[in-house]
């Protein structure tokens, strides 16, 4: 009944750790490419490879559904793996839609046309690739119009956070902020499109005033997945033990691990 998570590194740990807690009866498998780390500044070929060989560790475990708790590789490979990669029994699922759903107020699975919702101005705070996919904005179209984006590419955030330099990320995302609103002065709501982000959260709201709502992946990831979960329980996989898998070396991120969640997280080589 194991279901697997992949990232390009430690930022997915924010998923794991909303849908652990959301589902303690289910045994998550994390697979974290920590060697490759980060993808936001690989082209989209060597991300589809990259993400495929993690997600194909996955199933080895009895992961025949996997989540990929990474924007970038949602982004830059989840639509392609879907089209032509992903045999019929397992499923590899992305972490926009859901974040899409609670800004357009919509439920999963409504496949009604595109309409008129309450935000108008969002401001993307992503990685450079996930930004050059142009993926949110391509899947935010499917379920709503006259919705302006403001997309800001966060360059150097996620190297700050995997390198534990925390009075550097909140700089960066400061600056990244400015640049944002110099753009479009008035967000209504802000999107934090890495998973990475919500441990800088607090950084990001701060900079953009009180006014803007900010959503955050974690907690609505584990909300559609527990729903999706009820719904097509066969995808539910044979594995029985939970697991941390990394490319890197597994002592470090282990120690990155438990600074990152502030609980003992032992990593092993994938």
């Amino acid at each position: 009944m194991a279901v697997g998570i992949f990232d390009s590194g430690l930022g997915g740990l924010t998923v794991y750790d909303a849908v652990a807690r959301a589902m303690p009866e289910v045994p998550f498998v994390y697979y974290g490419d920590n060697a490759h780390a980060p993808y936001g500044v690989r082209e989209a070929d060597d991300i589809f490879a990259l993400t495929c060989k993690g997600v194909e560790r996955l199933w080895q475990e009895g992961c025949d559904l996997v989540i990929l708790a990474c924007n970038t590789a949602s982004a830059a490979a989840l639509r392609r793996m879907q089209e032509t990669w992903v045999p019929p029994d397992k499923r590899v699922l992305g972490v926009f839609v859901p974040l899409i759903e609670a800004l357009t107020e919509r439920k999963w699975g409504d496949n009604s046309p595109p309409r008129e919702v309450a935000v108008k101005h969002v401001a993307l705070f992503a990685t450079p690739a996930t930004v050059a996919s142009r993926a949110f904005q391509r899947e935010l179209a499917f379920r709503a119009i006259g919705v302006d984006v403001e997309a800001q590419p966060c360059g150097g955030v996620v190297d700050a956070i995997e390198a534990g330099d925390e009075i550097l990320a909140e700089a960066l995302v400061r600056s990244h902020v400015e640049a944002l609103l110099r753009r479009m002065p008035h967000p209504q709501a802000a999107v934090l499109g890495c998973t990475h982000y919500p441990l800088l959260e607090s950084t990001f709201q701060e900079a953009l005033g009180r006014d803007v709502v900010v959503y955050s992946q974690a907690d609505l990831v584990a909300e559609s997945l527990k729903d999706y979960l009820r719904r097509r329980p066969e995808f539910l996989g044979p594995g029985k033990v939970a697991r941390f898998l990394t490319t890197g070396d597994p002592q470090r991120v282990s120690d990155k691990a438990t600074r990152f969640l502030r609980r003992k997280i032992p990593f092993e080589a994938a």
